[in-house]
């Protein structure tokens, strides 16, 4: 056995021991950052994390003069400074870990030149950033007594909220946060939750004394049917990938814009009138109107172009220039831009679904009030959970 545990290839095997906790530490680290942690079973979590801390560091002991295992006593530390800071208060959690990276750092088989070089770096490293954690923390992050009076799950089970009071001095509030149900990592004793996804639904002023929440499911078409009924001109804002995917592949719709009184009211608009006015809405006089012809095929042309637009395009007075030819500068001569916006009411209940909005959806009201569709949350993307961007209010 003596003989087993000296031979060189055992301590190799037995060095990577130290990879998978430094990974696990840097995987703490990643978590952090990006979820906050909600420990369940405080004292089983700290006694079965101390006594894999205690095994990993026997093992790393017994491997230390293996390279694997230096270079792991070097990063240990580091990677847990984002944990204090930000899980500062866990110590059942954070002081196993960093215990075992003192101890390794300590007694690895580095040199004494390096390990107390990179010791020196680490604790300033520490000072430095709880210094300036606890300075931001301290001016930058406000503070306001807050209370959660309800909670609960959407009835598919994909969102939670919270009503939260606050007391501040103008009477405090009552807000209303929705997060995603479905992005939750879940550990033995430990789970951790996606930061900034709470997103407020509905914030009433003073302090509502009665408080309502009530879900309900409906299905796509009849939650379509209804924002209609509200408006007609409900747009959506999608990407352009969403957009490829129901075929939207380019700037579909030609619109008037920049319109003064005297063109508004040539058309027979209202001067305060503010909506969309696209060519489509349009006949062959108001056209006229702003130096624009249609031809047999709907498509359309300009008419008395300037000699710089014809110069521009390499084009005679006698060719016909369509608007589809020209660029926005160009344009802006017909007082027309191109409109990509998506409007809900010209979506198919089939390029909805293109859009992963499901065939059924939650609704919360908040008093009687409807302040939270599942429907608009996957068709605007409210919660961009894929998102892993590193942003100050991660540190709130």
């Amino acid at each position: 056995m003596k003989k087993f545990f000296a031979n060189i290839w055992t301590k190799r095997v037995f060095a990577l021991v130290s990879l998978l906790y430094t990974y696990c530490a840097c995987k703490i680290c990643y978590f952090s950052l990006f979820y906050d942690i909600h420990i369940h079973a405080r004292v089983s979590q700290c006694l079965i994390l101390t006594g894999v801390s205690i095994l990993a560091l026997v093992v790393m002991l017994y491997t230390r003069k293996q390279v694997v295992t230096r270079i792991a006593s070097f990063i240990i530390l580091p990677a847990m400074l984002p944990a204090v800071l930000l899980y500062f208060g866990e110590w059942g959690f954070i002081l196993p870990i960093v215990i075992t990276g003192i101890l390794i750092l300590l007694l690895s088989g580095a040199g004494e030149g390096a390990k107390t070089a990179f010791g020196t770096i680490i604790l300033l490293l520490y000072i430095f950033g709880a210094l300036g954690y606890f300075l931001f923390t301290s001016f930058f992050v406000t503070s306001a007594q807050q209370t959660v009076v309800a909670s609960g799950v959407s009835p598919s089970g994909k969102y939670r909220y919270r009503v939260v009071n606050t007391q501040d001095r103008s009477n405090g509030s009552t807000a209303v946060y929705v997060e995603p149900n479905y992005t939750d990592k879940k550990y033995p004793f430990v789970t951790f939750s996606l930061k900034n996804m709470e997103r407020i639904v509905i914030l009433e002023r003073p302090i509502c004394e009665e408080i309502d929440v009530q879900w309900q499911t409906q299905a796509r078409q009849d939650i379509t049917a209804q924002l209609n009924s509200l408006s007609e001109s409900i747009a959506v804002d999608l990407t352009d990938e969403q957009k490829k995917k129901i075929g939207y592949t380019e700037t579909s719709r030609l619109v008037l814009q920049y319109l003064n009184t005297d063109q508004k009211l040539a058309i027979g608009r209202k001067a305060s009138d503010v909506s969309t006015i696209t060519l489509d809405e349009l006949n062959d006089q108001q056209l006229a109107y702003f130096n624009i012809a249609r031809d047999e095929d709907g498509k359309y042309y300009g008419l008395n172009i300037p000699q710089d637009i014809l110069t521009e395009l390499g084009k005679t007075s006698e060719s016909r220039v369509y608007l589809t030819e020209l660029d926005q500068e160009q344009l802006d001569y017909f007082f027309v831009t191109y409109d990509d916006s998506v409007y809900l009411n010209e979506l198919t209940d089939q390029q909805l679904e293109a859009l992963d909005v499901e065939e059924t959806g939650d609704i919360m009201t908040f008093n009687g009030v409807v302040c939270f569709r599942a429907y608009v949350a996957e068709l605007e993307n409210y919660f961009d959970v894929d998102s892993r961007k590193i942003s100050i209010n991660l540190l709130g």
